[in-house]
């Protein structure tokens, strides 16, 4: 018997982690990817399976990593498939001053910057906009240029509180929530940024992390659904 035959029949086609889970971002399972938080709902892509891991499709966001096979006894059989929130741009807008206080919550919680990490204490930029978000019923994409694809995008003088601001050089790598008042809260590394959840200011005429910053501004978007995985 394999790791995998423990992993039972389901009707729906899908499964839910019985705990908090961390996926890798290849076969050998050394670098995290993602995490999945209890409750999540995978597809196992049964075609991707080796002696170590199984490629793994999350549904709320469509993200594909590998979970380790001695990690398979804690998917359990989702009874019904996962659906997604069908929500409206004035729904969202509601739900955005929770959704800065989670990341401010945060923020004063003992964290650093986990590349990977969308559970918490611990976030990378993107997972911190995840997670913010999902507590609202909200899902975005997984990665950076992922949610910069999926956002509307939008004029920098035109921010929002809630909207999204990205960064990057040859493509994004790195996102921020608007705060207001010329603020943004983000997870940011520890060799350019500050080693977990801060708030700088969006202009050139900050210290120097938030000039480093400003000086790598890529695009603003403004989340107007939520994610729904077509495939």
């Amino acid at each position: 018997m394999t790791s995998l035959d423990l992993l039972s029949p389901s009707v729906s086609g899908e499964y839910r982690s019985k705990c908090d889970l961390n996926l890798f971002n290849a076969v050998e399972c050394k670098e995290l990817a993602t995490q999945a938080a209890k409750g999540r709902h995978f597809k196992v892509l049964m075609t991707t399976i080796t002696e170590k891991a199984v490629q793994v499709r999350l549904c709320e966001d469509g993200y594909i990593a590998w979970l380790p096979l001695s990690e398979i006894s804690q998917l359990e059989p989702a009874e019904t498939a996962y659906q997604p929130n069908s929500l409206s741009r004035d729904e969202i807008e509601l739900r955005l001053p929770e959704i800065i206080a989670f990341t401010k919550v945060a923020m004063e919680q003992p964290n650093y910057y986990l590349w990977g990490g969308t559970i918490g204490p611990n976030y990378d930029c993107s997972g911190l906009m995840q997670k913010a978000f999902a507590m609202s019923g909200i899902w975005l994409p997984r990665d950076s240029y992922q949610q910069e694809d999926f956002t509307q995008r939008i004029d920098k003088n035109d921010l929002l509180p809630g909207d999204l601001i990205f960064f990057g050089e040859q493509r994004v790598n790195h996102v921020a929530l608007y705060l207001g008042d010329g603020y943004y809260i983000h997870s940011s590394g520890k060799e350019q940024g500050r080693n977990g959840i801060a708030i700088d200011v969006f202009s050139n005429q900050g210290d120097e992390v938030s000039r480093r910053y400003y000086n790598k501004f890529w695009s603003c978007g403004r989340v107007i659904k939520s994610y729904a995985d077509c495939r």
